[in-house]
C-alpha cells in the first residue's frame, strides 16, 4: 500500500493527506455448454474487467494544477530566497515557509485552495470542489497521486470509470465539508478527501458483498487496519484529518450505494447456457429443483436495506453540513472534544491553529517584523517589497 495520503494545512494570514479479494470474472463457458454445440452461452457482464483510464487521467489532471500552481507562483519575484533557484519561475518556497517543496499560501489561494471565509462571505462555494485538485508540494502530490494509483485503478478495473468517478468526486466534497465546518482559520489543500472515500468504499463493498468472499474475515481485518493507520496518520499537527473522515464516511455510505452486486445464485441463473427447447442445460443440484433456482432474488435483502439506509444519510448529511456552512457555523463551537481528531498535541508538537500575522515597521529600507503569535522579531533589508513578500517572510519567521 502506498504512502498514507494527507491532507495538508497551509498556514495563512486570514480573518479568521489494501488488499482484498475480488471475484474472478466467468469468463469461461460452462461445461454444459461446451458439451452441447446448440447451447447459447451468454457472457457475464456483472463482473467484468474495466480498463481503467479515469484514474490516471485524474493523476494528471492533479500533476498538471500543482505546475500551474508553481507558475502562478513565481517565486523569484514574491519571495526573498527559493529553494532550487535554477528552475526559474517554477522554484520551490523556502522550507521554513513551506516544507513540503511548493508554492506558498498565496498562490494555492488563488488557485482555489479551500478558505471558509471565502466560501462564506464571497459565496465561493466552488473552492470545496478546487481544493481537491491543489496540493501543498511536491511530497504532498507523490503521495496522494501513488496512492490514488494504487487503490483507484484496482477499483476502477473492478467497477467502471462511471461509479469510481462519482465516489472519488463526491467523497471528496464529503471532506471538504466536514473539513470546512471545523478548521476556519487556515486554508486545506489535497485529494486524500476523496482517496479516504475510496478506502471507506473499499469496506462497504467488502461488507455488501460479503457472500461473494472466500477469506471474508482475513479481507475486512487487512483493510481495517489499513484504514485505521491511515486515520491515525491524521493526529499529526498540519494534516486536515477532519478532510479524511469527511471522505473516509461519505465513500463508505457511497460504496453501499455504487458498489453493490448481484449475488452469485443470480448471475448462474441469468448466464446459464440455453437449450434449443428453451430451458437451461445445467443440471441442478441434488435435491434442488428447477424452480427453486428461478427464485434465487439478484440482491439479498440486507443489500437493499443498506442501500436505502445509506442514500437517505447521504442526501441529509449534504444538505445540513452545507446549510451549516453557508450560515457560518463552526461546529467547534458545539463540540469541545472533536479538534482532537484532527491533532493531539504531545510534546512534541503543538496543534495551535491560530492564523499568522506580523506587525511590520519601516526605517528606510529595514523592515522589523514581529510575529503576533509568538512575539519573535527580526529585521530585513527590502526595497519596494510587495504585500507577497512580507507574508512570506512572516510565515518564514512564525514557523
Amino acid at each position: 500500500m502506498a504512502a498514507a495520503p494527507e491532507n495538508v494545512q497551509i498556514r495563512v494570514h486570514s480573518r479568521r493527506g489494501v488488499n482484498t479479494i475480488h471475484p474472478v470474472s466467468v469468463e469461461s463457458p460452462h461445461p454444459a455448454a461446451a458439451a452441447s454445440p446448440a447451447a447459447n452461452y451468454r457472457e457475464v457482464k456483472h463482473f467484468k474487467k474495466w480498463f481503467p483510464w479515469l484514474i490516471p487521467t485524474f493523476v494528471v489532471a492533479n500533476v498538471v494544477m500543482f505546475i500551474i500552481s508553481m507558475y502562478v507562483n513565481n517565486c523569484p519575484k514574491n519571495s526573498i530566497s527559493c529553494v532550487a533557484g535554477f528552475l526559474g519561475r517554477f522554484s520551490f518556497q523556502p522550507f521554513k515557509e513551506n516544507p513540503l517543496l511548493g508554492p506558498s499560501s498565496s498562490a494555492l489561494g488563488k488557485m482555489g485552495a479551500l478558505d471558509v471565509a471565502k466560501v462564506v462571505d464571497k459565496h465561493q462555494g466552488w473552492r470545496l470542489i478546487t481544493c481537491m485538485w491543489l496540493h501543498g508540494g511536491v511530497f504532498h502530490l507523490l503521495a496522494n497521486m501513488l496512492s490514488l494509483l494504487v487503490i483507484g485503478i484496482r477499483l476502477e478495473q473492478e467497477f467502471g470509470f462511471v461509479r469510481i468517478g462519482l465516489l472519488y468526486l463526491i467523497s471528496g466534497l464529503g471532506g471538504s465539508l466536514l473539513s470546512a465546518l471545523f478548521i476556519q482559520s487556515n486554508i486545506s489543500v489535497g485529494a486524500s478527501g476523496a482517496l479516504f472515500g475510496l478506502l471507506g468504499a473499499m469496506l462497504s463493498e467488502l461488507i455488501t458483498n460479503w457472500t461473494i468472499y472466500a477469506n471474508k474475515l482475513a479481507a475486512f481485518t487487512t483493510l481495517v487496519v489499513i484504514v485505521a493507520i491511515n486515520l491515525a496518520v491524521g493526529i499529526l499537527p498540519h494534516v486536515d484529518n477532519f478532510a479524511h473522515i469527511g471522505g473516509f464516511v461519505s465513500g463508505f455510505l457511497l460504496g453501499f450505494v455504487f458498489l453493490i452486486r448481484p449475488q452469485f445464485g443470480w448471475v448462474n441463473q441469468r448466464y446459464a447456457p440455453i437449450s434449443p427447447a428453451g430451458y437451461s442445460s445445467a443440471a441442478s443440484p441434488a435435491g434442488y429443483s428447477s424452480t427453486s433456482r428461478a427464485a434465487n432474488p439478484k440482491f439479498m435483502a440486507y443489500q437493499r436495506i443498506l442501500w436505502l439506509l445509506s442514500l437517505i444519510l447521504l442526501v441529509v448529511g449534504f444538505t445540513v453540513g452545507l446549510v451549516l456552512l453557508l450560515r457560518g457555523v463552526d461546529l467547534n463551537d458545539h463540540c469541545s472534544w472533536c479538534h482532537y481528531l484532527s491533532c493531539v498535541p504531545t510534546s512534541k508538537w503543538s496543534c495551535n491553529t491560530q492564523p499568522i500575522s506580523c506587525q511590520a515597521e519601516q526605517t528606510g529600507s529595514q523592515y522589523t517584523l514581529t510575529c503576533s503569535n509568538s512575539s519573535k522579531s527580526r529585521s530585513y533589508s527590502l526595497l519596494n517589497p510587495t504585500a507577497t513578500q512580507i507574508q512570506g517572510l512572516c510565515a518564514q519567521l512564525c514557523r
